[in-house]
């Protein structure tokens, strides 16, 4: 069972692979499997920021549940 990767993994792999697309060194084929991977690594990127800025908008309650953060003026 392979371990799921972090946020930072996936994202450092997504740096790598635009590097190699950059310069410019790799065939068609290549750059079509590699642009490929980079799109589901930020599709996965992208789960996992929205999915934290979810957390980071809801408080837990006094009743131990959580709720939506609200600013009241």
């Amino acid at each position: 069972m392979s371990k799921e990767k972090t946020f930072e993994e996936n994202l450092s792999n997504l740096e790598e692979i635009v590097k190699e697309m950059e310069a410019g060194n790799i065939d068609l084929d290549t750059a079509i499997v590699k642009y490929t991977e980079a799109m589901k690594l930020a599709k996965m990127c992208n789960e996992k920021l929205k999915n934290a800025t979810e957390k980071v908008n809801k408080i837990l309650a006094e009743n131990g549940k959580l709720e939506d953060f609200d600013i009241e003026s």
